[in-house]
């Protein structure tokens, strides 16, 4: 099978490997899309930092597959259905959750159950949404992880695939109005046509357009947006004291960009104007079943934030070009 093996900084390699095997709890699925998560982009680029993807490894995470063959002791799945398999679970070590081999033509999953390390598609999901599954369930736990109300309101922090998740999940978990900040008008213009609020905080001033959007609160000092939960989904540590600055009392902001270095907190202000940090990492199986019933509501026209389609054979001009924030936003590999 044809294989992309990170190798380090700007070096990624096609090469052959041997196809796994099936035992007979096992089952061998053939990729059909894989997404490009911000990670391979960052990896890519600056090495591995923060994130689990090790020099000399097969990578990618967020794919969408079908079942190649099955051992004769896995039930309820027949050869061609249409799986999600689950990271952190699928290779069967949770620590290969970002070497999964989403950029493999094939992956292994040993002792199979289903459920737990896949998950079977709905008819009505194409195939292609599929592959953002995953970067959705990282979105809708941060989500979750703040425990939002009906009719609260909300910013989200980078319009990226997970931010643009979010602000998706926040809808359907009971938010009236969600408002998305970034700095690429070519990214906000694709969650201004899914519906949302947009700010690009570059050129507008963010503290007047949240009031604008969502009227003022009470504040440490003085008063701001009336915006219950914050959202940060970039990794841009400033955020962090921006929230703390812009959050009204008794808001909170989750954290599901990942952060290479600390981060400074005021601690006071966190205190006195009762705001919550909250962290967010990974998902859970709840999560796969939120992001499938979105999914296959159709009430998003998520299939649009897929901007750029690549040949696996491509893979390196796929991760340069979901780079580019200004011209792209989700970027698939199909096999």
């Amino acid at each position: 099978m044809k294989a992309a093996v990170y190798n380090g900084p700007k070096n990624v390699e096609i090469v052959d490997l041997a196809t796994p095997e099936c035992g007979p709890d096992d089952v061998l699925l053939r990729n059909l899309y894989a997404s490009v998560c911000g990670s391979d982009i960052s990896v890519y680029f600056h090495g591995p930092r923060a994130h689990r993807i090790t020099p000399g490894s097969e990578f990618g995470h967020e794919m969408i597959s079908e079942v190649a063959a099955k051992g004769a002791n896995v039930k309820d799945l027949e050869v061609g259905d249409r799986v999600y398999p689950y990271p952190i679970l699928a290779a069967g070590d949770s620590s290969r959750a970002g070497t999964l081999g989403g950029f493999s033509e094939y992956i292994l999953v040993p002792g199979c159950e289903v459920g737990r390390q896949v998950y079977p598609l709905p008819d009505a999901i194409p195939t292609k949404t599929a592959a953002l599954i995953e970067p959705f369930t990282v979105a809708t736990h941060a989500v979750r992880r703040a425990g939002p109300q009906k009719g609260e309101t909300a910013i989200v922090f980078g319009a990226g695939t997970i931010g643009i998740g979010a602000a998706i999940a926040l809808k359907h978990l009971g938010c009236s109005t969600v408002m998305v900040v970034d700095l690429s008008d070519f990214r906000l213009a694709k969650a201004a046509e899914l519906g949302f609020a947009t700010c690009n905080s570059g050129t507008e001033d963010l503290k007047a357009k949240a009031v604008e959007v969502f009227g003022e609160a009470r504040a440490l000092k003085g008063t701001t947006a009336d915006v219950d939960i914050y959202v940060e989904a970039t990794g841009v540590d400033a955020l962090v004291g921006a929230y703390q600055d812009l959050g009204k009392v008794h808001s909170r902001m989750v954290v599901v960009g990942v952060h290479a270095n600390p981060v400074p907190v005021n601690l006071s202000t966190l205190a006195y104007a009762h705001q919550a940090l909250i962290g967010s990492g990974g998902y859970t199986p709840e999560d796969v079943q939120t992001v499938l019933a979105i999914m296959e509501s159709g009430e998003f026209d998520i299939p649009s934030i897929i901007t750029h389609e690549f040949p696996h054979g491509e893979i390196e001009k796929a991760i340069v070009t979901a780079s580019d924030v200004n011209n792209a936003l989700n970027v698939v590999i199909r096999y």
